[in-house]
């Protein structure tokens, strides 16, 4: 096996697994949303689908059978990081300056018109307001956590393309 092959394979590898921590993260906020109540407001919502993105184009990017394919979904799911990004940094604000809304009466037709709000409500309808403080976990927010598992992405991914790609040659 050639040492493109086994770098494209090892980029394949850590977008599976960036997809499969993208869905668990998703499925962390459904726990906490159905088992202990905490409603989602819509900068929440946003940050699924943001790592809903991720999943999906990370997914995608390990079937794909050529390095530009991969290479597509990788920066695909980097821009949606910076998506989440922005959502979650905007979240982390509004918790630590509580004066301030995520203004639910402006975002939430808009989130709630989404195709997934009505395919799949459960998950991604927007049922509580961004400065609702919740029980932190392990010291920090839910949005504390998103934005660094956001941040993470967008530093790995690149990186982990830079590395690979020099190693290949």
């Amino acid at each position: 096996m050639s040492d493109n092959m086994i770098y494209l394979r090892r980029e394949k590898q850590f977008l599976a697994l960036l997809g499969i921590i993208c869905l668990a993260l998703i499925g962390g906020a459904l726990y906490m949303q159905l088992v202990l109540g905490e409603a989602p407001c819509p900068l929440c919502i946003l940050q699924r689908y943001a790592l809903l993105f991720i999943a999906v184009f990370a997914f995608v990017g390990v079937v794909m059978p050529r390095k530009t394919g991969v290479t597509i979904c990788e920066v695909l799911a980097t821009l949606s990081a910076v998506g989440g990004i922005i959502a979650a940094g905007r979240h982390v604000y509004i918790q630590t300056h509580p004066s301030e809304s995520c203004g639910i009466d402006v975002l939430q037709p808009i989130v709630d018109g989404l195709p997934l709000a009505s395919m799949f409500p459960l998950g991604f309808q927007v049922s509580g307001f961004c400065e609702t403080p919740y029980p932190p976990v392990l010291g920090l927010s839910l949005a504390q956590w998103a934005l660094i598992a956001f941040v993470l992405t967008v530093i790995l991914v690149p990186v982990g393309i830079i590395r690979n790609r020099r190693k290949a040659r």
